[in-house]
């Protein structure tokens, strides 16, 4: 590779989980510069996540844009990262402006490069500017070199795929063979051609003996890299992983793993069976509950969901006795793959691949499509991971349109074929259309929000009626809030998971706010005050997740035996223990519970406060479609009639329902809609916002962030 600019580096020592040095990369000038930060960054901004938002929040204005030279691509760990010890350390965070949202993003991802990186010397790489031709960076730890190289080109099938592209070079940096000491994050075409571009994070497996590939996948991180001309980073280091955070009390570390991982072997077989089956056995229990999102969310429940459970995955692609893992020492190992799978169709029709997945995501993303072919899962899956484009968002967006095409707002000459649900053809026609930026692919790949609009405009001016009418209706399934696509949970019947969509700072997924076990299927909060509650700590501890570098699965998708007999189980207040036991020992702190929920939440308000910078930060912007609350259609209504007016008769409290299912369904939207605005009105007081979802000037001040930028932001909103 030809380098193009290097700089030479004593790598920082990794002490109590810091190296308080952050890694600050200009593409457009080409400079290099390591920041060393002052002794209260850390306590006061954590990691991950809060590295993240500190430096979006100082470092961009309310007219940064995902392609701005000054949007900042931010990767970041935190303390608690890379330690083999402890179960679910190999996280990080990638953040940035949104494509999608045009607003603060971080989608968290697992894999070895955020340790390595770590170890090389760095608590965080920011990367500004826009490179006039394709690049990589590589940080070698072992050879104190930082360097930007200009992008390698392989043949053209490597160079247009993350997967193939990101796997050669790592072969190329290293002598032309693998090591579990070099990992890198790479992108692919499809990042080019669509806004929501996912990461790769790839990394060596010795047991498979191969690279493996996890994902940094929502929002369009991969849309800010690839833009900014970066191919790839690469992360180097051959510094021992086994305490390599340099704990301060490394017996105390050694305690809290031991902890964790006596619950998750003993609770999770008897539970949820993710060491076995992966997480694709949510697709049963979503079915099982009416979750799962098929024709777009329309039904929760199919007689064909069975095609797409864990055993099927299980029995025909997993391996049964290899354990897996996207980081050292956990044995909940639910990063599932599968060998020597036959590609039936696209560009790489014939080819026999290594395939990192189904998560449950992409399986529902699937069926969201209609489609219950658990082949062209696995299929799907390598395809959208190749080219770098985000299952769900992709699957939720070709959905959309789909119902466009079932409710006469498209036709085939508008698409340029019949896109009906459960038309595989089509789908894989539309999915390589996507990557290439080609024919109907152009508009698909702009999402949901942007799609909608392109609709109504499309069938105004066909039919002479309104924009705004056409708006008003695509608005009822269009499953996008602030921008972002929803993840792959129905939330009809669920309250607390309508919040969790609606008030997620980032949008609708799954990280910020899973509320739907709690709630749906273990039924532990029945009271609207148990929910709005929940709606506070629940992302707090999400938040505090993604600040110190820990998978969240062990914690929310393991129950502790212990959790049934505590005042609160939905909390799993004994594991949320070992967290806090592992945080002390590494980094010498004495914090409670309430005190890492403090730190979360100064976090929280931060990135409140950016959202309302851009644009997405008031009660306008928690607003959630209409199918998110309840049927939007008379269709949804019928195939649960039973439940939905059994629901209606408990709000009625003894009066009559009306005679008309039409009626029915009518006063049913209208019920649940005022259920959905009476939250807001409790969970904005909780959080010490005002009524329009503002935080108010003492809830800022409390929490240390009312600079010159806050106060003159509020006093804007007139706070």
């Amino acid at each position: 590779m030809q380098i193009l600019k290097q700089i030479k580096y004593e790598p920082a020592r990794v002490i109590g989980g810091y190296t308080d040095r952050i890694l600050i990369v200009d593409l457009g000038t080409r400079q290099i510069a390591i920041q060393e930060l002052p002794p209260d960054f850390k306590n006061k901004y954590v990691g991950g996540r809060g590295y993240a938002l500190k430096l979006i929040w100082d470092g961009t204005t309310r007219s940064t844009r995902y392609d701005s030279p000054e949007n900042i691509l931010v990767m970041a760990s935190g303390p608690l990262g890379n330690e083999p010890g402890f179960p679910g350390t190999g996280k990080f965070i990638v953040g940035t402006i949104s494509p999608l949202t045009d607003t603060f993003i971080d989608s968290n991802v697992g894999g070895h490069f955020a340790p390595l990186l770590k170890l090389a010397g760095f608590d965080a790489l920011a990367v500004s500017g826009i490179s006039k031709e394709d690049v990589v960076i590589l940080v070698d730890g072992d050879a104190g070199t930082i360097s930007i190289a200009a992008a390698p080109s392989y043949s053209k099938e490597i160079d247009d795929g993350s997967l193939s592209f990101g796997q050669r070079l790592l072969k190329d940096v290293n002598g032309d063979e693998y090591s579990d000491s070099v990992a890198a994050v790479s992108v692919g075409k499809g990042a080019c051609n669509a806004r929501f571009g996912i990461v790769n994070s790839l990394f060596f497996d010795r047991k498979r003996s191969r690279i493996r590939s996890k994902q940094a996948g929502r929002g369009g991180t991969g849309t800010v890299m690839r833009f900014k001309g970066l191919r790839a980073i690469v992360a180097r280091s051959s510094l021992a992983k086994a305490n390599g955070n340099n704990a301060v009390d490394r017996e105390g570390v050694r305690q809290a793993g031991s902890l964790l991982k006596e619950v998750v072997s003993q609770a999770d077989p008897k539970q949820l069976h993710l060491s076995a089956w992966g997480t694709t056995v949510l697709s049963e229990y979503m079915d099982k509950f009416h979750l799962f999102p098929i024709d777009n969310y329309q039904y929760g429940q199919s007689p064909e969901s069975s095609k797409l459970f864990a055993s099927v995955f299980l029995d025909r692609y997993f391996s049964k006795k290899i354990p897996d893992g996207c980081y050292y020492g956990c044995n909940l190992a639910c990063a599932k793959g599968a060998e020597n799978v036959e590609l039936t169709r696209g560009p790489r029709a014939g080819q026999k691949v290594s395939i990192d997945g189904p998560e449950y995501e992409t399986v529902g993303a699937v069926c969201c499509m209609g489609i219950f072919d658990p082949h062209f899962v696995m299929e799907y899956n390598w395809y959208c991971d190749e080219y770098s484009l985000d299952t769900i968002s992709t699957g939720v967006t070709i959905a959309f349109f789909m119902e466009c095409f079932q409710r006469g707002f498209l036709t085939a000459a508008d698409v340029g074929y019949e896109l009906t649900f459960g038309n595989i053809e089509a789908v894989d026609r539309l999915l390589h259309e996507i990557a290439s930026g080609e024919g109907f692919g152009k508009v698909v790949g702009q999402g949901v929000a942007r799609g909608k609009k392109w609709v109504a405009q499309k069938y105004a001016a066909r039919h002479g009626t309104s924009e705004h009418n056409v708006m008003a209706e695509l608005n009822k399934f269009g499953m996008e809030v602030k921008g972002l696509e929803f993840s792959m949970y129905i939330s009809k019947e669920s309250l607390a998971q309508q919040g969790g969509y609606g008030f997620a700072l980032k949008g609708p997924q799954h990280d910020e706010a899973w509320l739907i076990f709690i709630d749906q299927v273990h039924k532990e909060m029945p009271t609207l005050e148990q929910k709005a509650n929940a709606l506070k700590w629940f992302p707090l501890i999400r938040t505090w997740f993604n600040a110190t570098g820990l998978c969240k699965l062990p914690w929310i998708d393991v129950r502790n035996p212990e959790a049934a007999s505590t005042s609160e189980p939905a909390k799993n207040l004994p594991t949320l223990a070992y967290y806090v036991k592992y945080l002390n020992a590494t980094t010498g702190s004495n914090k409670k519970l309430e005190d890492i929920l403090e730190d979360s939440e100064r976090l929280y308000i931060l990135q409140k406060l950016i959202n309302l910078r851009q644009g997405k930060g008031t009660r306008a912007s928690d607003q959630i479609p209409w199918r998110a609350i309840g049927p939007a259609y008379f269709n949804e209504y019928e195939f649960r009639a039973e439940y939905y007016d059994e629901w209606l008769k408990k709000q009625l409290d003894g009066d009559q329902i009306p005679a008309s299912p039409e009626e029915r369904h009518r006063l049913l939207m209208e019920k649940r809609i005022q259920a959905y605005q009476k939250l807001c009105d409790i969970v904005y007081k909780e959080k010490g916002f005002t009524s329009e979802g503002i935080p108010r000037r003492e809830t800022v001040t409390k929490f240390g962030l009312m600079d010159e930028q806050a106060s003159r932001l509020l006093k804007e909103f007139g706070v």
